[in-house]
């Protein structure tokens, strides 16, 4: 029995031996690195890395990868609001092009409450799959705006109502109807001589959306005889639909002027009395 209790003694012994051993560090042993902390600074670099690669990923074509990063790039509000109107921007391209209209429309108008001064390019507005969706938000939102601001009923006149008529038509990317209303407040007379270069400027778009470009070509050189000094804004100009057209239409009617202004040169010339000739001295 002692000889059973010695054995006891000596495995126990060796048991908490092997446990202290098993406890003790040993040199080669490395303390554990400490987790990364998560900072405002690395979520919104992360941040910004995703619209990078979510532009990237539209780009090459990979419109549902473009999706996934662009929503992460949002998803704690870390990029600046114009940042943010960007990849709602592309949001709705990729949304558009996959056919899914309500979520483009979301995108749009998402990204005119973060960033007010939001717009799409000349070029990009006159996408067709998209551009239509982005006027008609474009349009609601300005509705909204205006009826949310209380002003005093000044009614317009009937051609002043139908410029206004024919620029909301304009506007939802319904051409053949603004085109009609835009004559017809040209033809009922517009009293303001902004409002008439309005009207003849977005009838002359029109036409061109339209393909109608020896129409649009002259209504552009009519504007010149109501207003000498006219010329569109550098994205206005831009636009594919009319670039060219309007740039002969410009070059013509400063054509047509200059021949006018040499012709009355010559007129007045000849209609001048001569000069009496200055007596020499004897």
């Amino acid at each position: 029995m002692k000889k059973n209790l010695a054995h006891r003694s000596i495995l126990l012994a060796a048991a908490l031996a092997a446990a202290a051993c098993q406890q003790m560090p040993t040199q080669e042993s490395k303390p554990a690195q400490a987790a990364p902390q998560i900072t405002e600074d690395s979520l919104r670099e992360r941040a910004q890395a995703d619209l990078a690669n979510g532009l990237k990923l539209y780009d090459a074509g990979d419109f549902d990868g473009a999706v996934k990063s662009l929503n992460s790039s949002l998803d704690h509000g870390l990029l600046s609001k114009q940042e943010q109107a960007r990849a709602r921007k592309y949001l709705a391209f990729s949304y558009c092009i996959g056919g899914r209209e309500q979520a483009c429309r979301d995108e749009f108008r998402k990204a005119f409450e973060i960033y007010p001064d939001f717009a799409l390019t000349a070029a990009e507005d006159g996408h067709p799959i998209w551009g239509p969706v982005y006027r008609d938000v474009r349009t609601q939102l300005i509705s909204e705006r205006e009826a949310s601001v209380r002003k005093p009923l000044i009614p317009l006149g009937k051609a002043e109502q139908m410029l206004s008529d024919g620029m909301v038509k304009y506007d939802s990317g319904e051409f053949a109807p603004a085109q009609v209303l835009l004559e017809g407040a040209l033809k009922e007379g517009l009293k303001s001589k902004e409002d008439q270069v309005r009207a003849m400027k977005n009838l002359a778009f029109c036409l061109c959306l339209t393909n109608k470009y020896p129409q649009c070509r002259a209504e552009f050189v009519k504007i010149y005889d109501v207003d000498p000094a006219f010329d569109l804004s550098p994205a206005e100009a831009g636009h594919p639909s009319w670039t060219h057209t309007f740039a002969a239409a410009k070059a013509q009617a400063q054509k047509a002027m200059k021949d006018k202004e040499a012709k009355e040169a010559r007129e007045k010339s000849k209609s001048s009395p001569p000069t009496a000739a200055i007596p020499t001295k004897p």
